[in-house]
């Protein structure tokens, strides 16, 4: 499994990364999952404290503590869910900051996190003292880095301007290539992209034709359209899956791709797409017949 650099960091991310939001909330269905991945050579694991109310970070924290010194653990703060148990709501102030880090420190069973990531954002945050307490963290030693995860670009715009950040998480792939137009600005703040949405859920894989009945479309894609554009990259390059890796990769900017797995199946599926799009160079008839469409809200 090949590395890349995490922005202006001294982090390698394998190019397949783990998303562990689909993960079983169950430890003994999960943790063979997570040990097969870093059998395979992935190293890079995201999370969040929103996932399953806080479990997600505990099967992930109880999974890999015997890998910890092999592995770049990355979780999120900002969402907080309500007392009602179905809704949450916003807060980057410092205070839940500092607190959300602590309490996803336990469940993690680490005194460190790798990459700690702002779950959002809004225009209305307090951006400095945002910034402030994640330099102030880094310095505790309690993180090694910071990014956000964000599609808005009056956040993620500023916020890499005016910190250290090193990475942005961002919803990326063949069928949603908004984020693009922002490349050239994201790499000259030192950071990098991590994808997310990468298999545009599951329309990007062998399995888009089932996938693609039970849809209404994807993005600006109706779902004639979809029909249309899968078809012809199904044509030219045989395995979606491993064309949808590729095209990701094929950016400098973006340093690892996230994908989930609920089962190993799914997992070595992705890592077998993954050893495939290694052999896929030429991608212009991707750039030609697919949508190029930017963001038209939060600009």
């Amino acid at each position: 499994m090949k590395k890349r650099t995490l922005g202006n960091s001294a982090i390698e991310i394998s190019e397949l990364s783990f998303g562990c939001m689909s993960l079983p909330t169950n430890l003994k269905e999960a943790k063979p999952i997570i040990e097969r991945a870093i059998e395979h050579g992935i190293n890079y694991f995201d999370t969040a404290d929103l996932y399953d109310k806080g479990v997600n970070e505990k099967i992930v924290g109880e999974s890999l503590k015997p890998y910890r010194n092999q592995i770049v653990l990355a979780t999120k703060v900002g969402n907080v869910w309500d007392t009602d148990g179905d809704t949450w709501h916003w807060d980057a102030s410092p205070a839940h900051i500092e607190e959300g880090l602590k309490n996803s420190l336990a469940r993690l069973k680490t005194d460190y996190i790798d990459l700690y990531q702002l779950h959002g954002g809004t225009i209305e945050d307090s951006w400095d003292e945002i910034i402030d307490t994640f330099e102030k963290l880094k310095k505790e030693g309690l993180i090694r880095e910071y990014g956000i995860s964000s599609i808005r670009p009056n956040v993620f715009k500023p916020f890499l301007q005016n910190s250290h950040a090193v990475s942005n998480m961002m919803q990326y792939s063949i069928l949603d290539r908004r984020p693009e137009e922002w490349f050239d600005f994201i790499e000259d703040t030192s950071s990098s992209v991590v994808t997310r949405g990468s298999i545009a859920k599951g329309l990007l894989t062998s399995e888009w034709k089932s996938r693609l009945e039970k849809s209404n479309g994807y993005m600006s894609y109706t779902k004639e359209e979809l029909q249309q554009l899968l078809l012809q990259l199904e044509e030219t390059f045989g395995d979606l899956h491993a064309t949808a890796i590729a095209f990701n990769l094929s950016h400098p900017v973006i340093a690892s791709t996230v994908i989930g797995a609920r089962t190993i199946e799914q997992l070595d599926e992705n890592v077998k797409a993954y050893k495939k799009a290694q052999q896929i160079s030429d991608l212009s008839i991707v750039q030609e017949i697919a949508k190029f469409d930017k963001y038209t809200d939060h600009r």
